[in-house]
């Protein structure tokens, strides 16, 4: 016999299959042409995922706007007009990264015979403001490292991961993907794999190391509960962390200790490199640590630091 039901509620019987939600439609094949390429560079660089999706996602939008026409027709014109028409409010940051991708697609693309001219030769960057980084100072890093509960294992690995990210300057990729074995607590380095594949040695102080070393004596092996994760930063489920996963604790942590500018890794990262350049590092040192191919990049850095020293000069020279 049925349960009545209550008026209002639908009935779902057995011979009756509940309806299938709708789903986001499939996403549609890549292009032939842009797996190519990326099959390519893949073998060249090594690229990491993150790069990878994003030139892909730059290229399917090309061929998405060229209709049924393939990328090797592409020209400057079109170039142009796909800037112009999709993109007229993009942050110059985001069509510059797009340029760079269609300019490697199409070195690619001559290099293999498909074309003979580059549509992107003569197109030229879009000028970008000079944008200091945002960083914490060291009084609110402190705070920050002091946030988690060190009593409970999961709060002991976010203090690990707050100390060694700050005595290190690692990226949230290079974070997350760190394998225990690649961890070398006698001698205080850590073995990264960075951007385009990219092997460097990173050190870290005392104090991280002391971290580190107290998660793995007492929590590491808690939180797994008996599974195994070759990753240093383990969750309960007994896998490593994800970006997100590390994004969300460290604000999480930042909204507890009361920065009023919720930290991320790249916060991290960014204080990691001013406070060294602050306290007399050698920008060429910063550059090796963060492992930047360029020393421009790490430059950038160097504009915060003279910012802060002129308003110390400011705030204390008798005559300002």
């Amino acid at each position: 016999m049925r349960r009545p039901v209550a008026p209002g509620i639908r009935s779902l019987s057995l011979d009756q299959p509940p309806k299938k939600k709708r789903g986001r439609p499939p996403a549609p094949a890549p292009d032939p042409l842009v797996q190519a390429f990326l099959d390519a560079v893949w073998v060249e660089d090594g690229l990491s995922g993150n790069t990878q999706a994003a030139y892909r996602r730059d290229l399917q939008g090309l061929v998405k706007f060229l209709g049924g026409r393939t990328l090797d027709s592409c020209t400057e014109v079109d170039l142009l007009s796909y800037g112009v028409e999709r993109f007229e409010a993009s942050k110059p940051s985001s069509a510059n990264r797009r340029l760079s991708t269609f300019k490697r697609y199409f070195r690619w693309a001559i290099r293999e015979g498909r074309m003979t001219s580059d549509p992107t030769l003569k197109l030229i960057s879009a000028k970008q403001p000079m944008r200091n980084p945002k960083l914490l100072s060291e009084h609110q890093v402190e705070g920050l490292l002091m946030a988690p509960d060190v009593s409970k294992p999961l709060g002991m690995r976010d203090r690990a991961i707050l100390e060694l990210m700050y005595a290190s300057g690692l990226r949230a990729t290079e974070l997350v993907t760190l394998k225990s074995a690649h961890v070398s607590l006698k001698d205080g380095v850590v073995h990264v794999t960075g951007k385009g594949a990219k092997s460097r040695v990173v050190p870290f102080g005392q104090v991280a190391g002391e971290w580190i070393h107290r998660y793995l004596a007492r929590a590491r092996h808690e939180i797994l509960d008996g599974q195994s994760c070759d990753e240093l930063f383990v969750t309960r489920r007994g896998g490593p962390m994800t970006r997100q996963m590390l994004w969300a604790m460290i604000k999480h942590h930042g909204k507890a200790a009361g920065i009023d500018l919720l930290p991320s890794p790249h916060t991290l990262r960014h204080s990691f490199a001013t406070h060294l350049l602050d306290h007399g590092a050698d920008l060429r040192a910063v550059q090796l640590l963060l492992g930047h191919a360029d020393l421009s990049t790490t430059q950038i850095y160097t504009h915060v630091a003279r910012a802060r020293l002129k308003a110390l000069v400011a705030a204390h020279h008798p005559r300002g």
